[in-house]
């Protein structure tokens, strides 16, 4: 066969050989300490939270209704005359029950009334008044008080607060543990944070332990807390 060209290729086949590298060792894992702390701020109540209202009874539910009524018209202005905030003044129940008496012959249970229930959740920002408008809203004729609780109005600085003394317990915490463990703490690798609380005391005085006198009110201290978990890296 006669070739026009002096050199003529079928097939040029060109290999590259790559470099073979040997895989280092793995390395050994970091070691590691995690733990949670929290850190607690005590504070003076600045606001107290109340649960009261007005239950009332008769004969027809018209008539427990405009007992009711008429009571809690007399406590909402008694609460707004002593400088409450109408948006401080919220309704958190209403109801109306039948009232029923047993009978001892296996009939089914008559109605003999109606009991009607209006409930309000109020927030006192006078805390030295309380006692004051516990007394006032009872003598007018407030039935019921199911809860006082006491707490802080703008907590976020002291969350704060608690925020740092939770992180330097958790520095303190961690630094013990690594030396008892003949290690150094290294930098920190991660910090979470549960939701900031607030822990207050509450208590609930009877109703007609108020109507007697002004109630002495102790307020006692409200408490900020914070919590955070934390992982350092040992050394």
């Amino acid at each position: 066969m006669t070739l026009r060209s002096k050199t003529a290729f079928l097939a040029l086949l060109i290999f590259a050989a790559l470099p073979t590298n040997s895989l280092s060792a793995d390395e050994a894992p970091k070691r590691t300490i995690s733990l949670a702390a929290s850190g607690a701020i005590k504070t003076t109540p600045d606001k107290v939270d109340i649960s009261t209202g007005v239950t009332a009874q008769a004969p027809t539910a018209k008539e427990a209704l405009a007992k009711n009524s008429a009571a809690m018209t007399e406590v909402i202005a008694a609460l707004k005359g002593e400088g409450l905030d109408p948006k401080d003044i919220q309704t958190t129940n209403f109801s109306v029950q039948p009232l029923y008496e047993e009978r001892k012959d296996g009939r089914a249970p008559k109605i003999v009334g109606y009991q009607v229930t209006n409930s309000v959740r109020i927030t006192v920002r006078d805390v030295g008044k309380l006692g004051q408008i516990l007394d006032r809203v009872v003598t007018l004729g407030a039935t019921d008080v199911n809860s006082i609780e006491f707490g802080v109005a703008e907590p976020e600085a002291l969350k704060d607060e608690a925020r740092k003394l939770a992180m330097r317990n958790a520095i303190a915490n961690a630094k013990l543990y690594a030396e008892a463990a003949g290690a150094k703490l290294g930098k920190v690798l991660t910090i979470s944070e549960d939701q900031g609380i607030i822990v207050a005391r509450s208590m609930a005085p009877a109703p007609m332990e108020m109507a007697a006198k002004a109630v002495p009110i102790e307020a006692g201290t409200a408490t900020v807390e914070a919590r955070v978990s934390v992982t350092f890296e040992l050394e």
